[in-house]
């Protein structure tokens, strides 16, 4: 047995083959840097000390159950998600799962950009955060030039999701929970109750908890990392320390900015998108360094366009790869430039982007397109987390012989969980937030359900309906 220099890997052989293993402690720490966001925060702040709850209630009935069942999915099957759903309940639901995977990024990129813009004008002129003529053009302005770099099939841009954790969420995080703790040191009064009448959110209706719907994307990516299973020694003991390590340390990023923010910032003032600036400019104007805002603020747009340009063309690729062997795509959507990059399709999906940018401009409220925005997209991937749940519960029944490096114990139930929650997850959110700022309801039933109509279902089914035998590519017939 030989080891690296790394503590927490060992090359070990094994009958002629070199096998790498991970420490769960390290596994621990990739979830959570594919998962921890310092974006949702403002969200939970409106809520002050039960944001606590309305994090850890998410956590018990989606974040653990999808962890769990991305596991053992992933440690029997390769292939992702189209595999483990074709296996279980035939090609045209794997399809329906793989799309709904790369269709929420329609709806996500105008709400991450939104982000962007409203982060970027408290370096330039903080009254533009709100201003939806400003937010538009930077929508398509940074979309179309994400594209441009991504079809250029650079590699400058490889390292910058991990670095963008540090530079563009641990730091903030950090800083602000700090400056946080002094502010209360100081006895300065919280502008949100910190007592124990607190902890749980005040019910006004389904229309009080709709923002806990915006949790459900915070930790959307879970499973991602149950391809690593195999890498742990013992996964059956290791895979669940990992993931409860995991989950402890991103509910404690969650949570301690969301507080930070609700000290400081009253909820009737809080931007959906902005709350993040506005928490960091009065705490640093408290302290006297307001220049320091335009530092953060740089250090966050930095590190959320470092990780979009990582992953931009990922869910787009890994759609064009599988269309091109089962055909589900025409071919003009299926072309790869030079630089091996689904040009066509992420023209095609940028135009959309346009459309939605250009809704924004017409916006009298920013936040609360943003929230539209961010409902459309966990509602479309939630369709692929149900599609999952079903799937492991119909191959552990139908499919028993197939060796997982991982069990998830009592799947029906893990998974069942993981269902129910999803379910009410897609339906609360067609519930206006309390905050939505006295819009008329048939527009939001209109955009939210439109949205997840045409791009969730009706988009897919086309594809589907009309797909030829000549899609598939040459080099699969």
């Amino acid at each position: 047995m030989t080891t690296t220099d790394a503590s927490d890997e060992e090359l070990v052989a094994d009958e002629g083959t070199t096998r790498r293993f991970i420490s769960w402690v390290t596994l621990g720490l990739m979830t959570t840097a594919s998962v921890a966001s310092l974006r949702p925060s403002p969200s939970m702040a409106i809520y002050g000390l039960a944001a606590i709850f309305l994090y850890l209630l998410p956590a018990i009935v989606f974040l653990l159950p999808t962890a769990l069942v991305g596991a053992e999915l992933a440690s029997g099957w390769t292939g992702g998600i189209y595999r483990w759903v074709s296996e279980a309940l035939g090609k045209p639901l794997g399809f329906l799962a793989v799309w709904c995977q790369f269709a929420m990024t329609i709806a996500y990129y105008p709400s991450l950009l939104a982000y962007v813009a409203s982060t970027f004008a408290y370096v330039i002129n903080p009254s533009l955060a709100e201003n939806g003529l400003y937010v538009a053009v930077v929508i398509v302005v940074i979309y179309w030039t994400g594209v441009w770099i991504s079809s250029r099939g650079t590699k400058t841009v490889a390292g910058l999701s991990s670095l963008g954790l540090v530079i563009g969420t641990l730091i903030p995080g950090v800083v602000l929970v700090v400056l946080g703790f002094v502010f209360l040191g100081q006895g300065n009064p919280s502008a949100a109750p910190m007592n124990s009448s607190h902890w749980l959110p005040p019910w006004t209706g389904l229309a009080s908890l709709v923002l806990i719907v915006n949790n459900f994307l915070s930790y959307a990516g879970m499973e991602m990392n149950g391809v690593h299973v195999s890498s742990l020694r013992d996964p059956k003991r290791e895979y669940p320390k990992s993931m409860f390590l995991a989950t402890g340390l991103v509910l404690l990023i969650f949570v301690l900015p969301a507080l930070a923010i609700s000290w400081v910032m009253p909820s009737k003032e809080l931007s959906l998108t902005a709350g993040l600036m506005q928490a960091f400019q009065a705490f640093f104007d408290h302290f006297h360094i307001g220049w320091m805002t335009k530092v953060v603020g740089v250090m966050l747009v930095a590190a959320a366009l470092g990780g979009m340009l990582t992953w931009l063309a990922g869910p787009a690729k890994g759609l064009v790869l599988l269309s091109r062997q089962e055909g589900y795509l025409p071919p003009f959507l299926q072309r790869l430039n030079a630089y091996g990059t689904p040009r066509n399709i992420m023209v095609a999906q940028g135009v959309i982007t346009t459309l939605i940018g250009i809704l924004y401009a017409f916006s009298g409220d920013v936040s609360s397109a943003y929230w539209m925005f961010s409902v459309i997209t966990v509602q479309i991937y939630l369709i692929a987390y149900l599609l999952m749940f079903v799937a492991v519960v119909k191959l552990r029944r139908t499919r028993p012989e197939v060796e997982r490096g991982f069990r998830v114990p009592a799947v029906a139930w893990v998974a069942g969980t993981g269902f129910v929650a999803s379910v009410a997850a897609l339906f609360i959110g067609f519930v206006p937030p309390d905050q939505f700022g006295g819009q008329p309801l048939w527009r939001y039933l209109l955009i939210v359900g439109g949205g997840l109509l045409v791009l969730g279902i009706l988009a897919p089914l086309a594809f589907l309906t009309f797909r030829k035998p000549g899609w598939v590519h040459p080099d699969h017939r």
